[in-house]
């Protein structure tokens, strides 16, 4: 689900970055408080969002690989 574009960086959601990472919404949130993945909320209705390339980097510190066994995932904008 492409949310929108900043500066040509994909923005991705909660729900987004828990299918990436296989891992909870809990999972999520507590990434979030331990600040190891940087994320932007909206004033409008205080939603977080991510962006594609400090996901991507937090991947390839973790050594992690998304889905297609890549760890670039790749700008989609």
């Amino acid at each position: 689900r492409v949310k929108d574009c900043l500066n040509g960086d994909e923005l991705l959601d909660n729900y987004d970055i828990a299918k990436l990472l296989n891992v909870s919404l809990r999972t999520v949130a507590r990434y979030r408080e331990k600040g190891l993945i940087r994320y932007y909320q909206t004033d409008d209705n205080g939603k977080n969002f991510y962006r594609s390339s400090e996901i991507q980097e937090f991947l390839q510190k973790r050594g992690k690989k998304d889905k297609g066994g890549n760890t670039n995932m790749g700008k989609l904008c």
